[in-house]
């Protein structure tokens, strides 16, 4: 799950502009095998049958252990650092 995770908050944060906490709560996906993906609790309803409608078998698993964990830490170009912490998970950010 470590590289889709990654992939999945940089996406966020890159393409749909989010802030590192909203990359980081936005619901998650993992590709177990083939046509096959997990989704958290909550994922959006009109993916989900989209893909079932393409062939894809797709199961809502609860344990959001599954999905990763995170911590995002950016620095701004006026030098401001913006953090995001795990929601799923006890999870604390430092900074200096």
């Amino acid at each position: 799950m470590q590289p889709q995770g990654h992939m999945q908050v940089v996406t966020n944060m890159i393409d749909f502009h989010l802030n590192p906490q909203m990359a980081l709560d936005a619901k998650r996906f993992q590709r177990i095998e083939n046509m096959k993906f997990i989704v958290e609790p909550g994922f959006d309803e009109n993916i989900i049958t989209e893909l079932k409608k393409r062939g894809h078998e797709i199961e809502i698993e609860s344990e959001l252990a599954m999905f990763g964990r995170g911590q995002v830490i950016i620095r701004l170009e006026n030098g401001v650092y913006v953090a995001g912490c795990e929601s799923r998970t006890d999870s604390n950010i430092a900074c200096y």
